[in-house]
């Protein structure tokens, strides 16, 4: 299917790739009802309170060369506020190395998902950045939304305030390095941050950047002898925020966390749905699936200042395979 262009008359929720992703599946007359009720302009109050109490937030942002990176901000419990249902105030700075150092400014779209492993509750935020200090940022609403548990798996995470002289360490490349190739075939859980491709100042609600969640069994993600990503996409909540944004704007931005280090990878990547045939197949669950050729890679050592128990596979990945060979 060839990029839809943008229709200027549309004032729905659903930009024109997500509407030819819907369309595409089978869902466009379901999603365009639901669309209203379930995207607001505001936060509601769970919502509010939600962020509230998390220690961590992920980011999406776009770079002046319109690539998309996925981000982490961490801080004791508390350090998110909600001072009315229409903006975000976060007491957090970026990490070392963080792409989001150079991509926080007033004006810039940018995609916020609170997500709470232990209990897999996570909702999103999607808006403009207002006000960028030292050490803290506003963002105003656009879009709000709930997502459900599927696919979290269940760990428990806890601020750490001391971290090894060492910590932020900044490795960089155009391709996986061993430590990198390492984390991403150990990963049973990555984000991925996308935009709409005039998500800049002043993006709409429907023409922005989005970040989510992506979880699976450990080694989920298959690395190619190329160096590239494959990685199965199962049913969702058939917004396609994702793969909305991949239609129109392959490019993306993914981030790796290791749960027991607290190392940090960070890929600029370009993105291809590959919606059927027999590699689909091969694969128990798959809907389709996401390959990933990658541009960049950051890898920082022990930067997130997060530590977490064991882990609890999800009950919905019971039904999905793994790669074979």
């Amino acid at each position: 299917m060839s990029s839809p262009e943008p229709d200027p008359e549309y004032s729905g929720p659903w930009h024109a790739g997500e509407r030819a992703v819907q369309a595409r599946l089978g869902v466009r007359g379901q999603m365009e009802k639901i669309g209203p009720l379930v995207l607001r302009p505001t936060m509601p109050e769970q919502h509010r309170g939600f962020f509230t109490q998390l220690p961590f937030v992920i980011a999406g942002s776009v770079d002046a060369a319109g690539q998309p990176w996925a981000s982490v901000l961490a801080s004791p419990p508390g350090f998110i506020a909600s001072p009315d249902p229409q903006h975000l105030l976060i007491h957090a700075a970026p990490l070392a190395g963080d792409p989001l150092a150079g991509t926080l400014r007033p004006g810039a779209a940018i995609g916020l998902l609170g997500i709470e492993p232990h209990t897999r509750r996570r909702n999103r935020m999607n808006g403009v950045v207002e006000q960028v200090q030292a050490q803290a940022f506003t963002v105003r609403v656009s879009q709000s939304f709930g997502n459900c548990p599927k696919y979290i798996q269940a760990r428990a995470p806890v601020y750490v305030d001391e971290q090894p002289g060492w910590a932020g360490t900044l490795h960089r490349g155009t391709a996986l390095d061993g430590a990198a190739a390492r984390m991403v075939r150990n990963a049973d859980t990555f984000f991925i941050a996308t935009a709409y491709p005039d998500a800049g100042e002043g993006s709409s609600r429907a023409h922005g950047v989005d970040v989510s969640h992506r979880g699976g069994k450990r080694g989920f993600v298959r690395v190619g002898s190329d160096g590239t990503l494959t990685v199965p996409d199962f049913v969702g909540n058939y917004f396609f925020n994702t793969l909305g944004n991949l239609q129109v704007n392959p490019r993306a931005g993914l981030l790796f966390i290791d749960f027991e280090n607290g190392d940090l990878l960070y890929l600029a990547v370009e993105a291809q749905i590959i919606w059927d045939g027999p590699e689909v197949a091969a694969f128990e669950g798959a809907k389709r699936l996401l390959r990933f050729t990658v541009r960049e890679m950051l890898r920082t050592e022990a930067a997130l200042p997060l530590r977490w128990g064991a882990a609890a596979q999800s009950p919905f990945l019971d039904a999905t395979g793994a790669w074979g060979g």
